[in-house]
Order: C-alpha cells, then sequence, then structure tokens
C-alpha cells in the first residue's frame, strides 16, 4: 500500500444522528470532505454511484467541483454503473473532467450492483439485454466508451460540411485518458478479464464468490490473477489497484462510542447478494498500534498500492475528516503511506511475457 483515500457512498437522510439530510446537504458535505482531505496529504476522494436511491447519483459535477478546490487529490468513482451510461458522452464528460483535474481521476466503471430498481436502467432508455442483470449491454457500451476516449472516429461525418468520406471522433478528448479507466471487479475471472484489457483494477469489500479462504487471501489471489493476465496479454506499464475497507482507529471516546463494538471480534462474512453466494470483509476498528498489525497481515492491502476507506458520509464533515486524519497520522505511514504531495500514485511495474 502506498496510497489511500476514502469512498463515499453519499448516504443522506432523516435517519438519526444523520446531518445530511437532503441530497444538497450531502453532496455540499462531500466537496467540503474532498477539500479537506487534500489538506490532509490524502491521496484520493472516491464515490459510489447508485440511482434510485438516497445516495449519490450523478459524479461528475462532483468530482470536478472538488478537482477545481483542490491540488493534490485524485478525484474517481467507485463505480459507474455502465448499464445507464451514454457511453459517448461519458467519454465526453469523462475527457472534461480529466482536463479540470490536469490528470487526477481514477474512473471506475463496472456492471455495477444491484439496484433497488428492477432493471433500472431500461427506465433510462437502455434496452435489449440478454442478460437479465444486464451484464452484456454494460460490456457493450463498455467497449465503445473505450474506443471513443481512444480517439477512435466513431460517427460519420457530413459530406456537405467535413468533406466525402470523413468519420468524426469525439470532443473534446484526453489522450492519455484511457491510463486512468479503471474496472469494478468482484470476482478472480472478471479480474482476469480487466488485464486483458490493459486497465486498472477496482476491487471492494465484497467479493461474489467463496471457496472458504479468508477474504483478503481470495481478493489477494484476483489481484494477482489480475497482474498476471495483464502480463500474459503482452501489456507494458504499471496498472494499478485498489482495494477498499471499512477502517476506523479509535483514538477518542467518540470513536469508541461510534465503532469500538464493531470491532470486537470482527469476521468475514458469507450471504447472498444478487443470486451469488459472496463474500464480504470485515470491518477494522481498533486502537492504531493495533490497526496496524491487522492491515498488514491483510494480504489484499498490501497487496494493493491504494486502499479506500469506506466513510460514514452522514455523520459529516467534521467527523469523516478526523477519521481521516487519525489514520494518516497514527496508521498509514506503518503501511508505507506517502501523501498526496509527493506526486500521484503509480502501480507496481509489470513486464509483458516473453514471447
Amino acid at each position: 500500500m502506498r496510497a489511500f483515500g476514502f469512498l463515499s457512498f453519499g448516504h443522506y437522510g432523516h435517519s438519526p444522528g444523520s446531518v445530511a439530510r437532503t441530497s444538497a446537504e450531502m453532496i455540499r458535505q462531500a466537496v467540503e470532505i474532498g477539500v479537506g482531505a487534500d489538506a490532509l496529504g490524502v491521496n484520493g476522494a472516491y464515490f459510489r454511484v447508485h440511482h434510485f436511491a438516497r445516495q449519490q447519483a450523478a459524479p461528475m459535477p462532483l468530482l470536478a467541483a472538488i478537482a477545481a478546490r483542490t491540488r493534490h487529490i485524485e478525484v474517481g468513482t467507485g463505480v459507474i454503473d455502465m448499464r445507464y451510461e451514454n457511453p459517448l458522452y461519458l467519454a465526453e464528460e469523462a475527457a472534461a473532467l480529466d482536463a479540470i483535474a490536469q490528470g487526477r481521476i481514477a474512473l471506475g466503471i463496472s456492471r455495477g450492483s444491484p439496484e433497488p430498481a428492477l432493471r433500472g436502467y431500461e427506465a433510462f432508455g437502455y434496452t435489449g439485454a440478454a442478460d437479465p442483470r444486464g451484464g452484456d449491454l454494460a460490456r457493450e457500451k463498455f467497449a465503445l466508451f473505450l474506443r471513443a476516449i481512444k480517439g477512435e472516429p466513431i460517427a460519420p461525418g457530413d459530406p456537405q460540411l467535413v468533406g466525402p468520406g470523413q468519420r468524426l471522433a469525439i470532443e473534446p478528448r484526453a489522450p492519455d485518458l484511457v491510463k486512468r479507466i479503471w474496472w469494478g471487479s468482484g470476482t478472480r475471472e472478471t479480474a482476469e478479464w480487466v488485464g486483458r484489457q490493459g486497465l486498472n483494477l477496482m476491487s471492494s469489500t465484497l467479493l461474489t464468490e467463496d471457496d472458504g479462504k479468508p477474504f483478503h487471501a481470495l481478493q489477494a489471489e484476483q489481484i494477482a490473477r489480475f497482474r498476471q493476465a495483464y502480463r500474459e496479454a503482452g501489456h507494458s506499464g504499471a496498472p494499478r489497484v485498489s482495494v477498499s475497507r471499512s477502517v476506523f482507529p479509535i483514538v477518542n471516546e467518540l470513536d469508541a462510542r461510534y465503532f469500538g463494538q464493531r470491532g470486537d471480534g470482527a469476521s468475514d462474512t458469507v450471504g447472498i447478494i444478487d443470486g451469488f453466494r459472496s463474500t464480504f470483509g470485515k470491518t477494522y476498528a481498533d486502537t492504531p498500534d493495533r490497526l496496524i498489525d491487522q492491515l498488514k497481515a491483510d494480504s489484499a492491502v498490501m497487496a494493493a498500492d491504494t486502499l479506500m476507506l469506506t466513510i460514514p458520509s452522514q455523520l459529516g464533515p467534521d467527523y469523516n475528516l478526523h477519521v481521516l486524519e487519525s489514520f494518516a497520522k497514527y496508521v498509514a505511514p506503518a503501511l508505507g503511506w506517502k501523501p498526496n504531495t509527493e506526486g500521484q500514485v503509480v502501480g507496481d511495474a509489470i513486464e509483458p511475457a516473453a514471447a
């Protein structure tokens, strides 16, 4: 682990203790957390994207607002649900965001997680999926998105305006944007697919598979398979890998009241999500010295370059910045962390396999 950021689901509502009661409050507070995190040296500000729910749903304006007010922090998503997206418009938005952020983006994309709406993407006008979960639709649209951001001519030009036989690429374009695209993977098989595509890997506290291994060992295997597939596909570079965890350093009485019992005897859990037997990573909540030992023993955290800390957004900017500051002060340096002032994060260098 060389970097850490925060991952916010952007929850809002009138639940007890919430200081983000409306979507407007949640969005403004998210900007405040992003700006404060930049000043603390935190490397990334990442947001989940969910539709038809009281959570963050439209990330581009939020990411642009944070990027425009910060100097070092990476802004991104974890993840955009491609089933709901127009791939060409998303490519234009991503290029514009990349210009505002001056390359400080980590745009995580995938099929997305289960949504409260039944085939909600069809309400957005995207129909025709053969897969009841829309996976085929997401992959097809993602392929077009990649073609567009790579600058491939997509649309036929009007011969009266641009001359005969011309095809047009999207504008604006960011030449290196593809290097900052991530795919969110919930299985080892999908991680291998990501590696073959030459993309970055984003993994979370949930894997939609269970083979009896501890969660961190299963996820570490996922990362290893990704890097091997990347190498065998002939790619050369330094692809990024992120994992997310719920981590709460307990440094005062308020921390103990909020999270003290969550860390006591915490363990992985197994359940059914989206029809698959799935493994959920445990919550880490303990004193800093114990957290250091626990996270060093987490093989996936140590194999990744970036750790995303899921934050309780409804507790507001002050408390969330306290959590991030505590992790930066008392835990992260012992894990190999370098603050954002030391430059953008890079992955592990990989050379293509010998022919």
